[in-house]
């Protein structure tokens, strides 16, 4: 049965919904986009050209949107400080939810959403992408297959040269904690998702160096320990000399009992235990080259189509918004720790925060 969906946000980020991430899924009979809504008539055109609206289906009004089309969810890309306004709007027109990632702009905000969502019985998913991505997707298929025992620890780099201001966004250059807030959010995410395990522990150091043009912090590293005795470590970085991992070329290792697997630039290598051997060392690109996962989409046009197949009747998105809110605390606590130079108690804080707001 094909969805009948609301677009909420056309312009930035939403032009590539409207784009790339709508159209595959509207070919596959999988959803069918009844309007679109965007303040900017600019915007609306995105949604024109590349969905085939008609002016009088493109609305800058939210509300009217819901009133006048009958959908069965709406999607939300639009600046996080304005999700849970078009949440509430969304559940008041008895509206399933799909949005861009984060829950909202603060954790506060985010539990009193999931809490919405489940009082209401609607299902609301929340679109981390670079976790499905291709490389990642692969990455995590490895260590869930159970072929190289326990998994101990894992690295993740992110560095960019992308010190000149603008060079990352404008507002990137302007907002505070900029590189938990704007980087790690996914990569803190994709952590643990390989990890398997809800954080326990997150320490953080961020700040900015003098050549950095940022308001904010937009250097960190972060120390992790989950409930399964898994560690992490994460080095982002936006000012350095050269950028050797950026978006989408992120460089992950794992330290598994019968393996090493390293993930660079989208290429994944295999190191095998030998118990026969010992004093080897390598070089990383001596490992064996395992073939990255085939299939029709990835990223964001892959959890649309999760999403709705949930809508259906099949089994919840990973990236639920109950769920989800693991990634949200993460990267909240990872920003107490730096500013207060303490390691931060990853679920206490969430717990905290939910009595905080009656969640």
């Amino acid at each position: 049965m094909t969805m009948k969906m609301i677009q909420v946000g056309c312009g930035g980020f939403g032009r590539s919904w409207c784009e790339r991430f709508l159209p595959v899924n509207v070919k596959d009979g999988l959803i069918e986009v009844v309007a679109a809504v965007d303040m900017s008539t600019d915007a609306l055109k995105n949604a024109q050209q590349f969905l085939g609206l008609p002016p009088e289906r493109c609305y800058t009004d939210v509300r009217r949107a819901m009133d006048e089309q009958k959908a069965d969810f709406c999607t939300i890309v639009v600046p996080p400080a304005f999700h849970e306004s078009i949440v509430d709007e969304a559940l008041a027109h008895g509206l399933h939810i799909l949005s861009e990632k984060p829950i909202a702009d603060t954790l506060e905000g985010s539990v009193r959403i999931a809490a919405k969502v489940k009082k209401s019985g609607k299902k609301m998913g929340v679109t981390m992408s670079h976790r499905f991505d291709q490389d990642k997707t692969t990455l995590r298929d490895h260590l869930r297959s159970g072929r190289y025992g326990a998994l101990d620890y894992i690295l993740c780099r992110f560095t960019c040269d992308c010190r000149k201001f603008g060079s990352w966004g404008k507002f990137r250059h302007e907002i505070k904690d900029t590189l938990l807030v704007e980087g790690a959010v996914h990569h803190l995410d994709i952590i643990a998702d390989f990890a398997g395990a809800k954080c326990d522990t997150i320490y953080a150091e961020a700040w900015n160096p003098r050549w950095g043009e940022y308001a904010g912090d937009s250097q960190a590293l972060v120390t992790m320990r989950f409930e399964n005795g898994t560690r992490a470590f994460y080095e982002g970085a936006k000012t350095n000399a050269v950028g050797l991992n950026g978006w989408t070329q992120e460089y992950f290792r794992t330290e598994s009992e019968l393996a090493t697997l390293v993930l660079d630039r989208r290429e994944l290598r295999r190191f095998q235990y030998d118990s026969g051997s010992t004093w080897r060392s390598h070089r990383e690109s001596e490992g064996e080259v395992l073939q990255l996962r085939g299939q029709h989409k990835w990223a964001n046009a892959w959890l649309i189509e999760k999403f709705v197949k949930w809508l259906q009747g099949g089994e919840p998105m990973e990236t639920n918004v109950e769920d989800n809110l693991q990634s949200v605390a993460l990267v909240f606590a990872a920003v107490q720790s730096s500013h207060t130079g303490q390691p931060v108690k990853v679920q206490e804080l969430l717990e905290k925060t939910r009595r905080e707001q009656g969640g």
